[in-house]
């Protein structure tokens, strides 16, 4: 043994990762085989120990007793062989594990705290000392969340014996604030298991943790990881919420029947409902009650699904003996009460919680089915006096009126429904009338109805007519009131009757979200208003916003209607001109002084435009359908002025100054909704409304907006070129010509050219992002080849030599930005391409060895794949020819390298090669096969051109050339 573990401790410090990790694993296991044999060695020695008190009390007369001998015999064999295992024990725990329990690698270090934790709970007595502990404690700051994870399962195991509680109060006092600093662990799985050490402490040692440090551990109950929250919640209901009313037991044990139970149960619930408040307004989240309900749900649904009592509870008015609650307590109590209702029907799944079931059993399912039915019965009746008794607060009515979208019309008596229903709907209807209702409301009430007027609910008979009465109400109010303000295409309406118009106008968008108004004609009741505040003006903005709103409803239902309203050509007609007046009008809009008025008509187009190609694409050929309207180029126009001006927009803009000076959530909510602008336009481009052209105003800013709308830009390439590859392709490949033009505009300015340039690394890196994009070579051959063919037709188009002309083409250097394409081409395709740019270069003296031409040698090198063969110089040719400075000096032009006694580049290289096979071939001699032996002798010529490029001496200055 003392040879083996020898063997291990050495081999357990060796700098062979294998052998450290196999003999740590060996010796720790062969020490919690020897803590099993000293465990049972102190049994049999205990054991022992008794029979010999026994007989030694049998013979306390007798003088040497040979049996009382030889249980002393025996029990200090015992003693000598638990000290000789203790002592190999010790061997190894000082040999392998002081050294290996910070090793560098986790796998070790979780391995000995796991196996450490182990002996800590079988052998007690020899290893949960302070001595061991310490290690445990200096371990839980190990920046490897499995190792963290080991020392807290551990720890598990160790409070959840009461007998080793005494053994660890000091580690407990002494790492306690570590324990509770780990529920912030960035690993949710240590987090959790820190969290159910903390409760588990809690149970067994109640005075360690302090008041304080309770109040730090409620507040997860609003974490973003469900089972976390899911703890804090029984940790937050055993100790606050849980607790007995007082005097309640005595009262409940006198009952007076059954009124007296109910009012002891309402008492009760009372109390807990006062506490649960008071830790939610202490907590200071007043806008998280749903996650506060969701993470009590698994402990406190009795208290939660009390629907009854906590509606009691809202009902109930101050009296001497009670006081009832504040507004602010029943604002809260309203919001728990709703957010109960919601998880009851729903389940837990709410936005920004992760950690929780996605799929639920059956048992589950009833549960949620029997919910459904509870709180439709209860709420039914109990929801009219709860809009009564809140009139007028209208924060506490949105929240109410979510409650009937839960309703089922499962196991309601049709009586019961009827009455009931009518009730709540007078009291719908008299919130949503009211001339102050806010949005919210409106919005809710609406969705309510929604709910109410389905065909398949026992509410449609009453809920349907009182809809219809409340629209045509709205209607003729609004007709009155147009008479009036609109007179002679001018609007003369006072403050007055534009808030009357405004709060009708408000109550009609917010049903036309949710209900088809279409009989009554409110496109052509509201289209004049409009016109008159785009022509004319004077019409408030808010109204405009309004009217465009309903408009662009109006227009959404009919497409969304087209399957049952399109039964002949005239109406097909009809609806396209509809959608042709809606886009025309708000085309004035985009023109419009308010920002609001302009985003709004922006995503009315797109999302309208977007609906009709889908309708297009969807509807069947053979019936009669809807008729293709394309918008015309003034639209197109005005939408792509519109997102360079407010969504793709630089630091120097007045949009982006004003938003640098609000808040912080002021810049999210801005930058949120330039996202919403830019997808609108996106959808465009991909459902196939705008020409694939016009995606080259949102490409060319993908690297400069790349952590903004990065993905947004990226999903529209791809879905654009799953519908058309090379169109797609052909847009790619004119926003790099564009960019390249101006900014070869902007260096013939002088530096005077319009703001925004980007420069030649920015175009170059974006067409290295751009062949990212293409996948596998094989499935966008030609798109790529394509790519590369009209980009070398782009560089020498149009090009005659001339001894007083330029000796290069002008946009010569743009073959190095196209060379980003080249490791997206097949073989095959790599030597058709250098044959068709031999072609194109054939009329020309090219000068390989000038430094105008060295784009030139690099994209041959790059079609050739001698770029990958240079050992990674690619990049300093690409410096080489990169143009993002202005024109050099004089004092950094070769002549002045010569007169410092230094030889030009270009000079050292003329004496070496020949410029003769850059010459154009004779075609008329006779060969196999001229192209490949012209391909040859080529390719021969610019491996050694391109060696003598990147193959200098260190003491050579490279010579850089402008675009």
């Amino acid at each position: 043994m003392n040879a083996l573990v020898s063997l291990l401790t050495e081999l357990s410090d060796s700098c062979v990762r294998a052998f450290r990790h196999t003999c740590t694993l060996a010796a720790v296991k062969i020490l919690s085989a020897l803590v099993a044999v000293a465990l049972s060695l102190s049994t049999v020695m205990e054991n022992s120990q008794k029979l010999h008190c026994v007989e030694r009390r049998k013979t306390s007369g007798r003088q040497g007793s040979p049996r009382l001998d030889r249980m002393k015999k025996k029990i200090a064999e015992l003693q000598e062989k638990r000290l000789e295992i203790e002592s190999i024990m010790d061997t190894i725990f000082k040999g392998v594990f002081l050294k290996r329990y910070r090793d560098v690698l986790p796998e070790i270090r979780s391995m000995c705290t796991e196996e450490l934790c182990l002996w800590m709970k079988l052998y007690s007595t020899a290893f949960l000392t302070d001595s061991y502990l310490k290690y445990i404690g200096w371990m839980m700051h190990d920046k490897i969340p499995e190792v963290r994870l080991k020392c807290v399962l551990g720890l598990q195991g160790l409070y959840g014996d009461p007998l080793l509680l005494t053994k660890l109060d000091l580690f407990t006092s002494r790492f306690k604030d570590r324990l509770i600093s780990m529920t912030l662990d960035r690993d949710n799985e240590v987090a959790l298991q820190a969290m159910k050490l903390l409760i588990l402490i809690s149970k067994s040692c109640e005075e360690v943790l302090e008041e304080g440090d309770y109040q730090q551990l409620y507040r997860f109950v609003f974490s973003s990881q469900r089972p976390l929250a899911a703890l804090a919640g029984e940790l937050l209901y055993s100790r606050l919420l849980n607790a007995p009313a007082p005097g309640s037991e005595g009262q409940e044990g006198a009952g007076e029947g059954e009124a007296r139970g109910q009012d002891v149960h309402t008492e009760r619930t009372l109390v807990r409902l006062r506490a649960l408040l008071t830790f939610y307004m202490q907590s200071e989240l007043h806008k998280h009650v749903v996650y506060l309900v969701d993470g009590l749900w698994d402990c406190a649904g009795d208290l939660l699904k009390d629907w009854p009592t906590l509606t009691h509870v809202l009902l109930q008015e101050a009296t001497p003996q009670c006081t009832g609650l504040t507004e602010a307590e029943q604002a809260v109590v309203v919001e728990v009460l709703v957010a109960s209702v919601r998880q009851a029907a729903e389940g837990p799944s709410l936005v920004g919680r992760s950690g929780g079931k996605k799929i639920s059993n059956a048992k589950e399912r009833k549960t949620q089915s029997d919910d459904c039915a509870k709180l439709t019965q209860q709420f039914l009746t109990a929801l009219p006096k709860l809009l009564s008794k809140f009139a007028g607060r209208w924060d506490a009515i949105a929240s109410l009126m979510k409650i009937p979208q839960f309703f089922v019309p499962e196991g309601l008596t049709a009586e019961n429904t009827q009455a009931a229903s009518e009730e709540l709907i007078r009291e719908m209807g008299a919130v949503v009338d009211h001339p102050s209702a806010p949005p919210a409301v409106l919005e809710a009430v609406s969705r309510a109805y929604l709910r109410l007027c389905g065909e398949d609910t026992a509410w449609h008979p009453a809920a349907r007519p009182a809809r219809d009465a409340l629209v045509q109400r709205w209607k003729d109010r609004l007709i009155s009131q147009l008479g009036v303000g609109l007179k002679e295409d001018t609007f003369c309406a006072d403050i007055d009757q534009t808030g009357e118009m405004l709060s009708t106008l408000r109550k009609l968008r917010a049903f036309y979200n949710c209900h088809d108004l279409s009989q009554w004609d409110l496109f052509e009741l509201l289209s004049p208003l409009l016109s008159v505040g785009c022509l004319q003006g004077g019409v408030p903005s808010e109204v405009i916003l309004e009217v465009l709103q309903c408009l662009f409803n109006a227009v959404l239902w009919n497409l969304h209607t087209s399957g049952r309203t399109l039964s002949s050509r005239d109406k097909a007609v009809a609806q396209r001109q509809q959608l042709s007046s809606f886009c025309e009008t708000s085309y004035r809009c985009l023109s419009h002084a308010d920002t609001a008025v302009k985003e709004q008509a922006f995503l009315g187009v797109c999302d309208v435009l977007a609906a009709h190609s889908y309708q297009l694409n969807v509807w069947d050929p053979a019936s009669c359908g809807p008729l293709l309207y394309t918008p015309g180029p003034r639209l197109q126009r005005a939408l792509q002025a519109f997102l360079l001006e407010q969504v793709l927009v630089g630091p120097d803009s007045d949009a982006h100054s004003r938003v640098c000076l609000a808040s912080e959530g002021e810049r999210q909510d801005d930058h949120q909704k330039r996202r919403t602008l830019l997808a609108a336009y996106c959808k465009l481009l991909v459902h196939g409304a705008l020409e694939m052209s016009n995606a080259s105003v949102v490409f060319t800013h993908y690297t400069k907006y790349y952590n903004d709308f990065g993905d947004i830009i990226k999903e529209t390439l791809y879905r654009t070129r799953q519908t058309d590859k090379i169109g797609s392709a052909r847009t790619l490949l004119l926003c790099l010509q564009e960019l390249y033009v101006r900014l070869k505009q902007e260096q013939r300015c002088g530096g005077g050219g319009p703001p925004g340039v980007q420069t030649f690394t920015s175009i170059k890196e974006l067409a290295r992002r751009f062949a990212l994009t293409f996948g596998d070579p094989a499935k966008f051959r030609e798109s790529v080849t394509m790519i590369h063919r009209s980009g070398i037709e782009f560089v020498f188009s149009g090009f005659v030599q001339a001894p007083d002309a330029a000796p290069c083409p002008p946009y010569l250097t743009y073959l190095t930005i196209l060379s980003e394409f080249s490791s997206k081409l097949l073989k095959p395709d790599k030597k058709t391409l250098f044959c068709f740019l031999q072609r194109q270069t054939a009329d020309h003296v090219v000068h390989s060895r000038e430094d105008c031409w060295q784009p030139l040698v690099y994209y041959r090198a790059s079609l050739l794949a001698t770029a990958a063969a240079a050992g990674g110089e690619g990049e300093d040719v690409a410096s080489y020819v990169s143009s993002d400075r202005r024109p050099h000096p004089p004092s950094r032009s070769p002549n002045v390298n010569k007169q410092q006694g230094q030889v030009s580049p270009v000079d050292s290289r003329s004496n070496r090669a020949s410029v003769s096979s850059s010459l154009p071939e004779d075609r008329s001699e006779a060969g196999p096969s001229p192209v490949a032996t012209e391909t040859q002798r080529t390719a021969a010529t610019v491996m050694e051109e391109l060696h003598h490029v990147m193959g200098k001496e260190t003491g050579d200055e490279l010579v850089e050339v402008d675009l």
